[in-house]
């Protein structure tokens, strides 16, 4: 896919995904304010918790990765060829070196994360250092400092507020009709606004998917265009991370899962 088709991709989708979520929320308020059955003030206060949430989310979360993964910062000594290589990455790329750091886990894979509160890192698993080729860690690495420079992680968090407001707001609503409705009739309308508002979350979170999806391919141009040979490399390091993750959750090895992530 040709850079400027991919970013008015990713431009479309994001519009698409603003403005539906815009035109739902509006006729949602219409029906809830003819119904009289819910307040402004309520509804403020749904979104205020779903955007309070992300956010208390995306601070916290490095340090929740760091906890359960087993994630600790990179020796310079021990891994100084590492260190060369990412720091060579991010002078091609105009990138802030980030925190490097290394995830005791059996499992092949590398992620990019990070907070205002605990800086952008970019962590690698013991598995893929002993799976993968030097140049093919590159690769990988370039991949996901792709989205650090691409800030992929404030985009998608703004991303799955939408739908996560609608999901929150359906709920909500479904529980009124069971327990705050004053009659049968309100009760019917509370019930049919909240499981419109868990279709609408549904077709917003496809949304969602594939601005994701788009995402990864705009982290793969990155490494393809940063490391020599760099489709080529990545390309076999992906083959090679899911023969590796497949066989070692075949054998009941894989220990615990690292974050998702395509590499």
């Amino acid at each position: 896919m040709g850079l400027w088709k991919l970013r008015l991709s990713m431009i479309g989708t994001l519009a698409a995904l603003i403005g539906l979520s815009t035109l739902f929320f509006a006729i949602i308020l219409d029906l809830l304010g003819i119904a009289t059955l819910t307040s402004a003030r309520g509804l403020a206060f749904l979104i205020g918790l779903v955007v309070a949430f992300n956010l208390l989310q995306w601070l916290l979360a490095p340090y929740m990765i760091d906890s359960m993964y087993r994630v600790r910062p990179a020796d310079r000594r021990q891994y100084a060829r590492l260190y060369e290589i990412v720091e060579g990455l991010c002078r091609r790329l105009r990138l802030k070196v980030p925190k490097l750091m290394i995830a005791d886990l059996p499992i092949p894979n590398a992620f990019a994360y990070g907070s205002p509160l605990a800086g952008s890192r970019v962590a690698v698993t013991t598995g893929l250092l002993r799976e993968l080729e030097e140049e093919e860690v590159e690769a990988v690495i370039g991949h996901e400092l792709g989205h650090l420079k691409h800030r992929d992680v404030q985009v998608m968090m703004f991303a799955s507020v939408l739908p996560a407001i609608f999901y929150l707001l359906g709920y909500s609503l479904m529980w009124s009709s069971w327990l705050g409705a004053r009659d049968r009739e309100e009760a019917g309308g509370l019930a049919l606004v909240g499981f419109a508002s868990l279709a609408i979350y549904w077709v917003l979170s496809l949304f969602v998917l594939h601005l994701s999806r788009l995402r990864e391919y705009y982290a793969d141009r990155e490494s393809a265009l940063n490391v020599p040979d760099g489709a080529r490399k990545l390309s076999e390091a992906l083959a090679k991370i899911v023969y590796s993750t497949g066989r070692l959750h075949l054998h009941g090895r894989g220990g615990v899962g690292a974050p998702s992530s395509r590499l």
